[in-house]
């Protein structure tokens, strides 16, 4: 059988804290080794965001599959965050901040931290602080403001914009000691309250991008015991699934909800496709006490805790590689033509077989979704 989720030689290329040298790539790697060429091996944090389309256009001309292609931007998009992170530490220390005064973690939330990023990430993070004395308030967090204020400036520098929501660790919303964390956690999930559903959501897809990682497990291990016992509270969020349908009438025609559309004819299939997809395997996941963040990852935990057959999750992987694929191509597409990237695909742009593909992909991700309502359903009884 096909594997579900597997590790990969490719995801090693934006591991260390140096770009790979192009020199020592093989001859086979030309394209790759042409674009870090032309990238250079110190490039300012803009440089290197903007360099992104040349990636993506040289591991196409390698036949990287689109979703191996995203993995790898936001792979790189970690590389960024790594790079603004310590700039900024170093900046501090500098300037008379001295070192970090407590042990700390830098979370990267949402599409990156899922290794679903395309081209158009805004920035989505979050910190956790080792717990210390409320005396030291003052002091500790002062440090660790400062700090999150100034690599999120260098990251909207650099091209990733700052959060609307302000989901960001300069905010105290977003950056709390560990034992704050689970306070805050006990407080979302005591209520069905859509904000705190929706707060909770964007915080579950989280991963480590910086710091000590102990203190990320040790959220995940808080914030899974936490939800297990809230029903009430997730069956409010598999509610909310129907916020977001696909982009299907219902006689199965592809239809966008039309909200701010660019142009007749479009689709939003982040928000009417990828999200409804990431969205149910989430609450499955934490219905089920998976720890994975990668939705492929988590569709394999669900296998693997029976919650669904191999044949459905292979079927949805493939989904959600088209999606990508759809997504990835139309951005190139925009950007290429000076515009921006974002997450909409013109139904005319796709040819009859890619529509009829597309069409049965949202079909069995809104069976999926009322998969997921019904186990959340069922978990009330």
């Amino acid at each position: 059988m096909r594997l579900l989720y597997r590790s990969s030689p490719w995801r090693e290329l934006f591991a260390g804290e140096t770009l790979p040298d192009p020199a020592g790539l093989s001859p086979l790697l030309a394209p790759l080794g042409d674009a870090l060429a032309r990238l250079g091996p110190t490039p300012g944090l803009a440089v290197a965001k903007a360099w992104q389309l040349v990636l993506v256009r040289a591991l196409e001309r390698l036949d990287l599959p689109a979703w191996r292609i995203s993995q790898l931007i936001s792979d790189h998009d970690r590389w960024l965050y790594r790079q603004a992170i310590a700039t900024s530490l170093d900046e501090m220390q500098a300037t008379g901040w001295g070192l970090p005064p407590r042990p700390f973690c830098i979370l990267v939330l949402g599409s990156i931290a899922r290794h679903e990023s395309l081209l158009a990430p805004d920035q989505d993070n979050a910190m956790i602080i080792a717990d210390y004395p409320d005396s030291r308030h003052s002091e500790i967090d002062g440090y660790f403001q400062a700090l999150g204020e100034r690599f999120t400036e260098r990251l909207a520098a650099a091209g990733l914009p700052l959060c609307q929501g302000h989901v960001m660790a300069r905010w105290p919303m977003w950056r709390k000691r560990l034992s704050e964390w689970d306070a805050q956690l006990a407080i979302w999930s005591a209520e069905r309250r859509v904000k705190r559903v929706q707060q909770t959501n964007i915080l579950l897809d989280f991963a480590p991008v910086y710091g000590d990682a102990g203190l990320a497990e040790a959220l995940r291990d808080r914030a899974l015991s936490r939800l297990a016992r809230a029903g009430g509270f997730l069956d409010e969020m598999a509610s909310l699934l129907a916020e977001t349908p696909v982009a299907l009438d219902r006689f199965g025609r592809l239809r966008g909800d039309d909200q701010e559309a660019p142009q007749q004819g479009a689709l939003n299939l982040k928000r009417q496709g990828l999200m409804p997809l990431q969205s149910a395997v989430r609450l499955m996941s934490v219905l089920h006490g998976c720890r994975g963040v990668d939705t492929r990852w988590r569709l394999s935990e669900l296998v693997y805790a029976g919650a669904l057959e191999a044949r459905q999750a292979l079927a949805l992987c493939d989904a959600m590689n088209r999606l990508q694929a759809s997504l990835l191509a139309s951005q190139c597409r925009r950007l290429g033509a000076g515009g921006l990237a974002d997450g909409w695909v013109v139904i005319a742009e796709l040819d009859d077989a890619e529509q009829a593909l597309l069409r049965l992909d949202l079909k069995a991700i809104r069976r999926l979704v009322g998969l997921a309502q019904a186990m959340a359903g069922a978990s009330l009884r």
